[in-house]
C-alpha cells in the first residue's frame, strides 16, 4: 500500500481573469486576449481560435498563464473533448505543446481534431507569475514550486476550465515531472478527471536524474542552450538523431526567449524552480512515491519513447501494474524517440496514440 507524501489539498475556484500581453500569434489562427470569461471580438475567418488568460492561483499575487486553442466551429464542450496539459520540470508548456514545426504544433493537431485544448504554466515557469525568490540570488532561498504546489496550480486551472465550460470532468495530461503533478491531482480529485495521460511518466528512480547536477539546492537553477543540447542527446547511440537541427534551434529560440531575465543574458538561460529537484531527492531517488497509484481510478495511458534517458522505460513498466484501480489502463512504448518525442520526427506516433486514447469509446468509467 502506498501513501501520498502530501496532505490532501483543496483549491478554491476563482473566476476573475487578468490581462496578459500577447507577443506572437500565427497568421493562420485567429487570436484574442481575454480579460474576463466574456469573450471580446474574435476573427471568424480563421480555422483555429486562440485565447490567453491569466487566472488566479490559490495564493494572492500568484497568477497562472493558460492558453486555449480550438476550432472556430467547436462550440460544444464535454468531458471527452476538453483537455488540460502541463509541462515538466525545466521548460514551459508552450515550447513542448504548442511549438509549430513544419507549420503544426501538438495543440494545433488536437484542436483540428475537435478538442478544446488548454495548456498551463506552473508558477515560476513561462508566462506565469515568478515568485519573489526568483528575483533574488538562488542561494538565498529554499527550492520553490514543488509537486504539491504544482498540483495546486493545476487544480486552480482545471477548476477554472470546468467552470468556464460548465463541466464536472475534463481530460488531463502531463509530461515528465508534469505526470507527477497530474497524477497527484488525480488522486485528490478523481471525480473531476475523465481520462489521464502520463507522457514520459516519472516513478521511483534507479538511475541518475538529468535535472539534478548535485550540490546545495537554491530556489531555482539556470539552464543554458548548451545544457539543453547535452541533455537531449544523453544516451543516444551515434548516428541516431531523432530531431533535425533546425527543429532543435526553433525550440531553443522559443524556449530561451520565455525567461524575461535569462533571455537578455549571454549566453541565454532559463530559470527553473528547484522544487521538482528537491522532490526528486526526497522521494523518487529515495524510493518513496509522491502519489499513491492505487488512488487513480480513471482510465490512464502511460506513454513514452524507447530512448528516453530522463524517465527511462523501467519507470513506466514499474508503475503500470500498480495502477490497480485504473479501468482500461494502457502502456505504450514508442520506437525511435527520446524524452522530447513530441518535438521529434516520430512525433505523430505520440500524437496519434494519445488522440486514440482520448477518443476511445471502449473504456468503461466508474460513475
Amino acid at each position: 500500500m502506498f501513501k501520498s507524501v502530501f496532505p490532501t489539498g483543496f483549491t478554491r475556484l476563482l473566476t476573475l481573469t487578468f490581462f496578459v500581453s500577447l507577443s506572437l500569434f500565427l497568421s493562420a489562427c485567429a487570436s484574442k486576449i481575454v480579460m474576463s470569461d466574456t469573450p471580446i471580438s474574435t476573427q471568424k475567418n480563421s480555422q483555429i481560435l486562440i485565447e490567453e488568460f491569466m487566472i488566479p492561483s490559490d495564493e494572492v499575487g500568484i497568477n497562472l498563464y493558460v492558453r486555449n486553442k480550438r476550432l472556430a466551429t467547436t462550440t460544444q464542450f464535454n468531458k471527452d473533448n476538453v483537455l488540460l496539459f502541463v509541462h515538466g520540470a525545466t521548460y514551459p508548456s508552450e515550447t513542448g505543446f504548442d511549438l509549430r514545426l513544419d507549420g503544426l504544433s501538438w495543440m494545433d493537431v488536437l484542436a483540428q481534431q475537435g478538442f478544446d485544448v488548454y495548456m498551463l504554466d506552473i508558477r515560476g515557469y513561462g508566462k506565469s507569475s515568478r515568485p519573489a525568490a526568483m528575483d533574488q540570488p538562488a542561494s538565498q532561498n529554499q527550492p520553490i514550486a514543488d509537486t504539491d504546489t504544482a498540483a495546486r496550480d493545476f487544480a486552480s486551472a482545471a477548476n477554472w476550465i470546468r467552470q468556464r465550460r460548465g463541466l464536472d470532468k475534463i481530460n488531463v495530461m502531463g509530461h515528465s515531472w508534469g505526470t507527477a503533478t497530474t497524477a497527484l491531482y488525480t488522486t485528490r480529485h478523481a471525480d473531476k478527471v475523465n481520462r489521464l495521460v502520463l507522457y514520459a511518466p516519472v516513478w521511483l528512480r534507479k538511475t541518475a536524474s538529468l535535472t539534478d547536477s548535485g550540490g546545495a539546492l537554491g530556489a531555482y537553477r539556470t539552464v543554458t542552450i548548451d545544457d539543453a543540447f547535452k541533455r537531449k542527446n544523453t544516451g543516444l547511440v551515434p548516428g541516431r538523431e531523432p530531431q533535425p537541427k533546425e527543429w532543435f534551434d526553433a525550440w531553443a529560440e522559443a524556449t530561451f526567449a520565455s525567461d524575461p531575465v535569462g533571455s537578455k543574458a549571454n549566453p541565454k538561460y532559463v530559470r527553473a524552480p528547484n522544487g521538482s529537484v528537491k522532490d526528486g531527492r526526497l522521494f523518487w531517488s529515495a524510493g518513496k512515491p509522491v502519489f499513491n497509484p492505487e488512488l487513480i481510478t480513471v482510465p490512464t495511458l502511460l506513454i513514452l519513447a524507447e530512448w528516453d534517458a530522463d524517465t527511462p522505460p523501467y519507470m513506466a513498466e514499474t508503475l503500470f501494474p500498480l495502477l490497480t484501480r485504473s479501468p482500461g489502463k494502457k502502456l505504450v512504448i514508442l520506437s525511435e524517440g527520446t524524452h522530447g518525442i513530441m518535438n521529434e520526427v516520430k512525433r505523430f506516433s505520440l500524437f496519434n496514440e494519445v488522440t486514440r486514447f482520448y477518443q476511445s469509446s471502449s473504456l468503461s468509467q466508474p460513475r
